[in-house]
């Protein structure tokens, strides 16, 4: 699996095909998926983590299903920019889909996505526009911020 930046992914890429991003966190994955042309991301599911096998073999599975062409994995900066430990463990989440993940899951190009207020902002949207409970938010915010990081290397990649 290459970790490569957005131009690099630009040139890697078919012209038509899916991405998957991933809001990766330390009890959820939060998955989301573009159309064929790359022109929308959709959250699609939460995985609740487990086991690192268990969970790269759900993602192989979600990634086979949708024929994915490559990964958005978020990348949770400092406000100043920088990486803390967050990052630090992201990272090693993506080293690991490279060493431990299926062999289609671990080809694929890798490319992390700034995702700083992901999170905050999709809550906000699910309290103002749709009036959600929280328990309804808990269950859904994951995979909603996985489309807001995919929706935003969707628009570095146009």
């Amino acid at each position: 699996m290459p970790t490569v930046d957005f131009p690099g992914l630009k040139d890697l890429l078919p012209r038509e095909g899916r991405l998957m991003a991933l809001d990766v966190g330390s009890k959820t994955v939060g998955v989301a998926t573009s159309d064929v042309i790359r022109m929308l991301a959709t959250p699609l599911t939460t995985l609740k983590r487990t086991k690192l096998a268990a969970d790269l073999a759900a993602l192989a599975e979600l990634a086979a299903k949708y024929e994915v062409k490559a990964l958005v994995i978020g990348l949770p900066l400092n406000m100043d920019g920088t990486e803390g430990p967050r990052c630090q463990s992201i990272r090693q989440f993506a080293t690991n889909i490279a060493n431990h993940g299926a062999p289609k899951l671990a080809a694929l190009p890798v490319v992390f996505q700034d995702e700083r207020l992901s999170t905050a902002a999709v809550t906000r949207g699910m309290i103002d526009d749709y009036d959600m409970t929280r328990a309804k938010r808990a269950e859904r915010v994951d995979a909603a911020a996985a489309a807001w990081i995919l929706e935003s290397a969707l628009a570095r990649l146009a």
